[in-house]
C-alpha cells in the first residue's frame, strides 16, 4: 500500500472550520493505516489529514464504527397508555423516626468535632447543634 494515495473526499466543513470526510474515506484511509509496515504519520500526511485523525478512524474500525452498514437507524416504539384502577390512596404521612440507631455520624462546626454513636434522640442533637453554632 505504500506510495498509494487515496482520493480525498472533503465535503465543506462546518461553522467552525472541521472538514467533513465521508464514512467510506475514513474507512479505507483506516484499512490502510492497519496495514504492516505503514506508517501512519506519512499516510496522513500524504492525504493531508491530522495523523491524529487516521488513528481514531483505525479505533474506529477495530472497534466496528466504520463498517459499511454504519449504525443503526433508531427506532421508534409504540407506547401504549392504560388505566390504572383507581384505589385507595394513603393519605397517612410516612412514619418519621426520632433517632437514628447505628454507625458513626460526625459533626464538624467551627472548631467543635461532636462524634455520635448508636442511638441519638433527635431532639437533642438539635439542641447540642444549635448551641455550637450561637
Amino acid at each position: 500500500m505504500m506510495g498509494t494515495t487515496l482520493d480525498t473526499e472533503i465535503k465543506p466543513g462546518n461553522r467552525k472550520g472541521k472538514s467533513n470526510y465521508s464514512r467510506e474515506f475514513k474507512r479505507r484511509l483506516a484499512v490502510a493505516a492497519c496495514e504492516p509496515g505503514v506508517s501512519v504519520s506519512k499516510l496522513a500526511l500524504a492525504h493531508q489529514v491530522n495523523a491524529n485523525m487516521v488513528f481514531k478512524w483505525r479505533r474506529d474500525l477495530r472497534a466496528g464504527l466504520l463498517d459499511d452498514a454504519g449504525p443503526a437507524p433508531a427506532a421508534l416504539l409504540p407506547v401504549v397508555l392504560a388505566k390504572t384502577p383507581a384505589g385507595p390512596r394513603s393519605t397517612a404521612a410516612p412514619a418519621r423516626r426520632d433517632s437514628v440507631s447505628g454507625g458513626v455520624i460526625e459533626i464538624v462546626i467551627a472548631d467543635a468535632i461532636v462524634r455520635l454513636r448508636g442511638d441519638v434522640d433527635a431532639a437533642l442533637l438539635k439542641t447540642v447543634v444549635q448551641s455550637l453554632r450561637a
